[in-house]
């Protein structure tokens, strides 16, 4: 279980069984802003304020703080292991199979309900904009899922609010065909998406800063640092947030796509993410500002969570309709109050046409955790065949497509961002740790992005991935438990023993302890070199 696989190991099996390297430095940046500045900023400022009020603009700053120094982990090791696999690679190299498994699988929780959050995301501006823009008024039942609450270790669905969400399926299962189509066609759909996004929240700023009322911050943080229980306050609220700043690690996933990656990831991954936080804070501001972001209150008057039963019949009242925390389209929303409905509706259509882009990203990542996991041996290597039109992994594709849309229908948009960021967090904290093992076990290793102060960058970056997993809300937090459990059962009952490196399957024969010196011969009956029966 603490075989490890070297990097030379991983690197000489990515050149043999690699993806086609088609990505430079701006797509790649672009792909990281695409992935990153998306439902958080979008959607999830809803969620941020009921759980911090204003003072969400500070839960933005430490999540973005943590997610900085988580960066620059990454950085240094997608720049010395530039291949598929992000920190399932890295983790394998330096502490074990079993937490490389264990990592692997915290992604695939990560990569699928993120996509699944952002297609929800996509579903309220959609019907909001049908029905501000068109006056349609789309079936409740058919907009949303159920709320969910755990009883024990037994979710307990609520089907007061949602039965289906009809859109979120559509979107999901459009992305999917669309990365099955090709990476160099997503990269350049996504590149226009972007452009889309960008300018939609920037004028969304030019409108909103200038009608700033500082009375609307007031309280700042109505449900203080903390709050009451797990999951609320500015703190609660920045392990939420999180979720909007994951995207950069999608970038590391698509180094073994990436042309000159020692140079490029790095480049990708801070560029996309330094980009991304200065329009958080000031969006975040001028939503805040403009109109509001104070929580609502249950019945009986105490701090619900967003999502919740009791969040759901607080929105309902007549008195909170124009609050901005029970908004699905909170930036739309936004201009609306402010007296600009026509530019809310087109902001509406910005959405519709960019958080797409998101999805993509995110089912990306997954496949590509998929992918590589497989390769490995450590799941059925079916999953690896590639179409031979598009030259892309079609089968784990279509399968992730599938399970993102199957719960992109049936949960709520703030809880599946926290089951991400639980997934996401425990990936965190293990990239933190091998950057400094490795730092130990091979120094003299290249690396041609080098973590600055490893000593106290990568131990902030495992602490603060720590605290703000033990902020999540509790049902959150129990999720990563019971589908760890899930996986774990897999890994003993396939991995253990299908794993490659358990096998002494040796995949470039350079590598071999035993291999012989000097030119193989040919097996018997062999085509002769460079013979057209050979390329066949």
């Amino acid at each position: 279980m603490w075989r490890v696989k070297s990097l030379d190991a991983i690197l000489a099996t990515a050149e043999k069984k690699s993806l086609h390297r088609s990505l430079g430095p701006v797509q790649l940046t672009l792909l990281g802003i695409g992935a990153i500045i998306g439902t958080g900023i979008f959607v999830l400022t809803a969620a941020a304020s009921q759980k911090a009020g204003p003072g969400m603009m500070v839960s933005f700053v430490i999540a973005g703080a943590v997610c900085a120094v988580a960066a620059l982990c990454y950085s240094e090791l997608a720049a010395m292991a530039p291949v598929s696999g992000s920190a399932y690679t890295y983790t394998y190299a330096v502490l074990g199979e079993l937490l490389a498994w264990c990592v692997g699988w915290a992604l695939i929780l990560e990569y699928a309900v993120a996509a699944s959050a952002v297609s929800v995301g996509w579903s309220g501006y959609v019907l909001g904009l049908i029905e501000n823009g068109i006056g349609f008024d789309f079936p409740d039942l058919l907009s949303a899922g159920p709320t969910w609450s755990m009883n024990g270790f037994i979710p307990t669905p609520d089907f007061s609010a949602g039965i289906v969400n009809i859109p979120a399926i559509i979107v999901a299962l459009a992305v999917t065909g669309l990365l099955i189509l090709g990476t160099t066609e997503s990269a350049r759909v996504n590149a226009i998406l972007v452009a889309i996004k960008v300018a939609a929240l920037t004028v969304f700023i030019v409108l909103t800063l200038p009608v700033i009322d500082t009375a609307n911050l007031s309280p700042f943080a109505p449900n203080g640092l903390f709050g009451a229980y797990s999951g609320m306050g500015i703190v609660g609220a920045a392990a939420s947030i999180f979720f909007a700043y994951v995207g950069f690690d999608a970038v590391s996933t698509a180094a073994e796509e990436t042309k000159n990656p020692q140079r490029n990831v790095p480049i990708g991954l801070i560029g996309s993410l330094a980009f991304c936080t200065v329009f958080y804070l000031l969006v975040a501001l001028g939503a805040a500002g403009a109109i509001g972001a104070q929580p609502v209150l249950g019945a009986a008057g105490q701090a619900v969570q967003p999502g919740s039963p009791a969040f759901v019949a607080a929105c309902a009242l007549p008195a909170n309709a124009e609050a901005l925390v029970c908004s699905n389209e909170a930036l739309a929303h936004v201009l609306r109050v402010i007296g600009h409905p026509q530019v809310g509706n087109a902001l509406g259509t910005a959405a519709l046409l960019a958080l797409p882009s998101v999805i993509l990203m995110m089912i990306y990542g997954q496949t590509r955790i998929f992918f590589v996991m497989a390769r490995d041996g450590l799941l059925p290597e079916g999953l690896t065949k590639m179409h031979k039109r598009f030259k892309t992994p079609y089968v784990v594709t279509l399968f992730t497509g599938v399970a993102v849309a199957i719960a992109a229908a049936l949960f709520p948009v703030g809880q599946l961002a926290d089951i991400s960021n639980s997934g996401t967090l425990f990936a965190f904290f293990m990239v933190s740790i091998a950057v400094l093992i490795l730092r130990k076990t091979d120094p003299n290793r290249k690396r041609p992005f080098k973590t600055p102060l490893v000593w106290i960058i990568a131990p902030l970056s495992a602490a603060g991935c720590a605290f703000l997993f033990w902020n999540l809300p509790h049902d959150a937090k129990m999720v990563p438990p019971i589908w760890g459990a899930v996986g774990l059962v897999i890994y003993f009952a396939y991995g253990f023993r299908k794993s490659h490196v358990a096998r002494g399957l040796v995949e470039v024969p350079e590598l071999s302890p035993d291999a012989p010196v000097g030119p193989v011969p040919p097996m018997p009956g062999a085509p002769a070199p460079g013979s057209k029966e050979e390329r066949d």
